[in-house]
């Protein structure tokens, strides 16, 4: 089984509604703060990610963090801004911080970052210390403010996670 296959078609823009929502979720909200901050249902939250991943191409059980990623390397969202200061990451941090943004299973992840399924949460959690993410999904947006992941779409999905 291989981690991704190759998508052709367009990136759907988002709608106004819908990216007000995403550029929620890229700014590290739950879909229960989601929910709270804009005063829809969790119902319509839900439905609106839904269509968000339909429109950026994302699996139906990708992770936020890809889903972010998504949005930001297709430019359906505000890119982020930060004043830290970009971290210097060696090539094997590089190819696990690109990994933890296009790919949502740890095991996944470890093939495509080159390193044992076992390690992989100990290496995670260094490149979370190294770069001062509190967690993947700030992860993924810090980076994309350093310029560290492409800000255009690779062309893959998951596969086996559509339906």
């Amino acid at each position: 089984m291989t981690p991704s296959t190759t998508t052709s078609a367009p990136i759907t823009p988002l709608k106004p509604t819908h990216q007000r929502v995403a550029q929620h979720l890229v700014d590290g909200l739950t879909t229960q703060d989601i929910t709270t901050r804009t005063g829809l249902s969790p119902h319509t939250v839900r439905q609106y990610l839904r269509d968000i991943r339909v429109s950026v191409h994302c699996p139906p059980r990708c992770k936020p963090h890809v889903l972010v990623h998504r949005l930001l390397a297709t430019e359906q969202v505000a890119p982020p801004t930060t004043d830290r200061a970009t971290p210097e990451l060696n090539a094997e941090k590089r190819l696990l911080l690109k990994a933890v943004a296009e790919l949502s299973f740890p095991r996944d992840i470890a093939l495509a970052a080159k390193i044992a399924p076992a390690d992989l949460r100990s290496a995670l959690d260094g490149l979370l210390d190294e770069t001062g993410a509190a967690d993947v999904t700030q992860l993924v947006v810090l980076a994309h403010a350093w310029h560290l992941l492409g800000t255009k779409p690779t062309g893959t999905v998951e596969s086996g996670a559509v339906q």
